[in-house]
């Protein structure tokens, strides 16, 4: 029978955390925009929807050529990350308006796409933001006995390989979020160790109804005007595209040589760095200065400034991250960034294959201190929202 998940503690909020929110407080004190509901932003969102739609309608309608369609999959499977690193990703962390039902509009992007918004939130905005990079909590670090992702982890023979068959799996990335693991969430009623709440009524209505929803445009539609053969090679085109850009992004904020991976501690102790802080150790910036990948990824290149401001529209995070940058460096914390899009590729290899050798690997136990700790609650006493 499952467990309920521990409870990690961390360090009380410091000098730190108080520096950090007077300094980003004093910024959007002084600029017109607020931390939502931006009007960029809207017109960003509008933009990548629609880009959406003309990719999926190229691809069905329009298309008449091998190359035609593989160039339109292409294009369809990039739209789709792209409306899942910014329009569902700011939506569904309440960050891309001060309306509640404006962010729930545009968080059902996620639900088009076929992956259960119902399910991500809790996953991504409770167990990752919380207790990132920390094994046994953070479901994002969790791809069974695939790969090792951190140093708490075992290793495999197979690993020593990861670098390369990685990038393979990372192009499964949707049908196994839309086929599988929301499943699995709700048949267990658990996201990884922590408990989820299976919905009732009008909300399991729409897990369902969503599925069928994405089935639809995705397989139903396009059958009814070309061969399911020719359907499902094209679907798995876009389908691949995504994940593999979906898979590397994410993975380079986190899964990297610069980023620490800090160990569960033991029952009763407490983390060594208060939230703040560990959100400085764990989290990585990538190419900040590439105004092209920035737009791409939603901002999720500044990390960082993520994983500290959830709730604030990443439009922003360019001007927040050397206030960050600037913050920390008082503090004598580091930032953590690498400067280009190849060099966190890069560090994401190398950190892929050193955890693969067959001498990387011992766990260090955590070692308790003594401050009275600031507790995050667990999964199943915070909002999914």
């Amino acid at each position: 029978m499952a467990t309920n998940p521990p409870r990690v503690h961390f360090a009380p909020r410091g000098a730190f955390s108080r520096d950090l929110e007077q300094s980003t407080n004093a910024y959007f004190d002084g600029i017109a925009e607020g931390r939502r509901d931006v009007p960029r932003m809207y017109v960003k969102s509008a933009l990548v929807l629609a880009w959406f739609v003309a990719s999926w309608v190229v691809l069905v309608f329009v298309a008449s050529t091998w190359l035609q369609g593989l160039a339109a999959a292409v294009s369809l499977g990039l739209s789709i990350a792209v409306v899942g690193m910014c329009v569902q990703h700011d939506a569904n962390h309440g960050a891309t308006s001060n309306h509640g039902w404006v962010n729930k509009a545009f968080s059902v992007a996620l639900d088009i796409m076929g992956a259960s918004s119902l399910v991500w939130r809790p996953k991504h905005n409770v167990a990752h933001h919380t207790f990132t990079n920390v094994v046994g909590v953070d479901y994002d670090l969790d791809f069974g006995i695939l790969a090792r992702l951190s140093p708490e982890q075992p290793r495999r023979a197979w690993h020593r390989f990861q670098h390369v068959y990685l990038w393979g799996l990372y192009g499964f990335l949707l049908p196994k979020w839309v086929f599988f693991d929301d499943w699995v969430v709700f048949g267990t009623r658990r996201v990884g160790v922590h408990p989820w709440t299976r919905p009732r009524g009008w909300k399991l209505l729409a897990f369902v109804g969503w599925k069928l929803f994405f089935l639809g445009w995705a397989f139903v539609i396009p059958a009814l005007f070309h061969p399911f053969g020719h359907v499902l090679l094209f679907h798995a085109i876009a389908t691949f595209t995504l994940g593999v850009t979906l898979g590397t992004m994410f993975q380079l904020a986190h899964c990297t040589s610069e980023a620490e991976f800090p160990a569960q501690p033991a029952d009763g102790a407490t983390m060594k760095a208060e939230w703040t802080a560990h959100q400085l150790e764990t989290c990585v910036n990538f190419a900040p200065r590439n105004r092209v990948v920035s737009w791409f990824v939603g901002g999720l290149n500044y990390q960082v400034e993520h994983h500290l401001f959830p709730k604030v529209c990443h439009v922003h995070y360019p001007a927040l991250s050397p206030i960050v940058a600037a913050v920390a460096a008082r503090h004598g914390l580091k930032y953590r960034v690498k400067p280009t899009l190849w060099s966190a590729l890069v560090a994401h290899v190398g950190h892929l294959r050193a955890l693969g050798k067959p001498v990387v690997g011992a766990i260090v136990p955590a070692q308790a201190t003594t401050p009275t700790p600031q507790t995050i609650p667990s999964i199943s006493t915070m909002s999914e929202a």
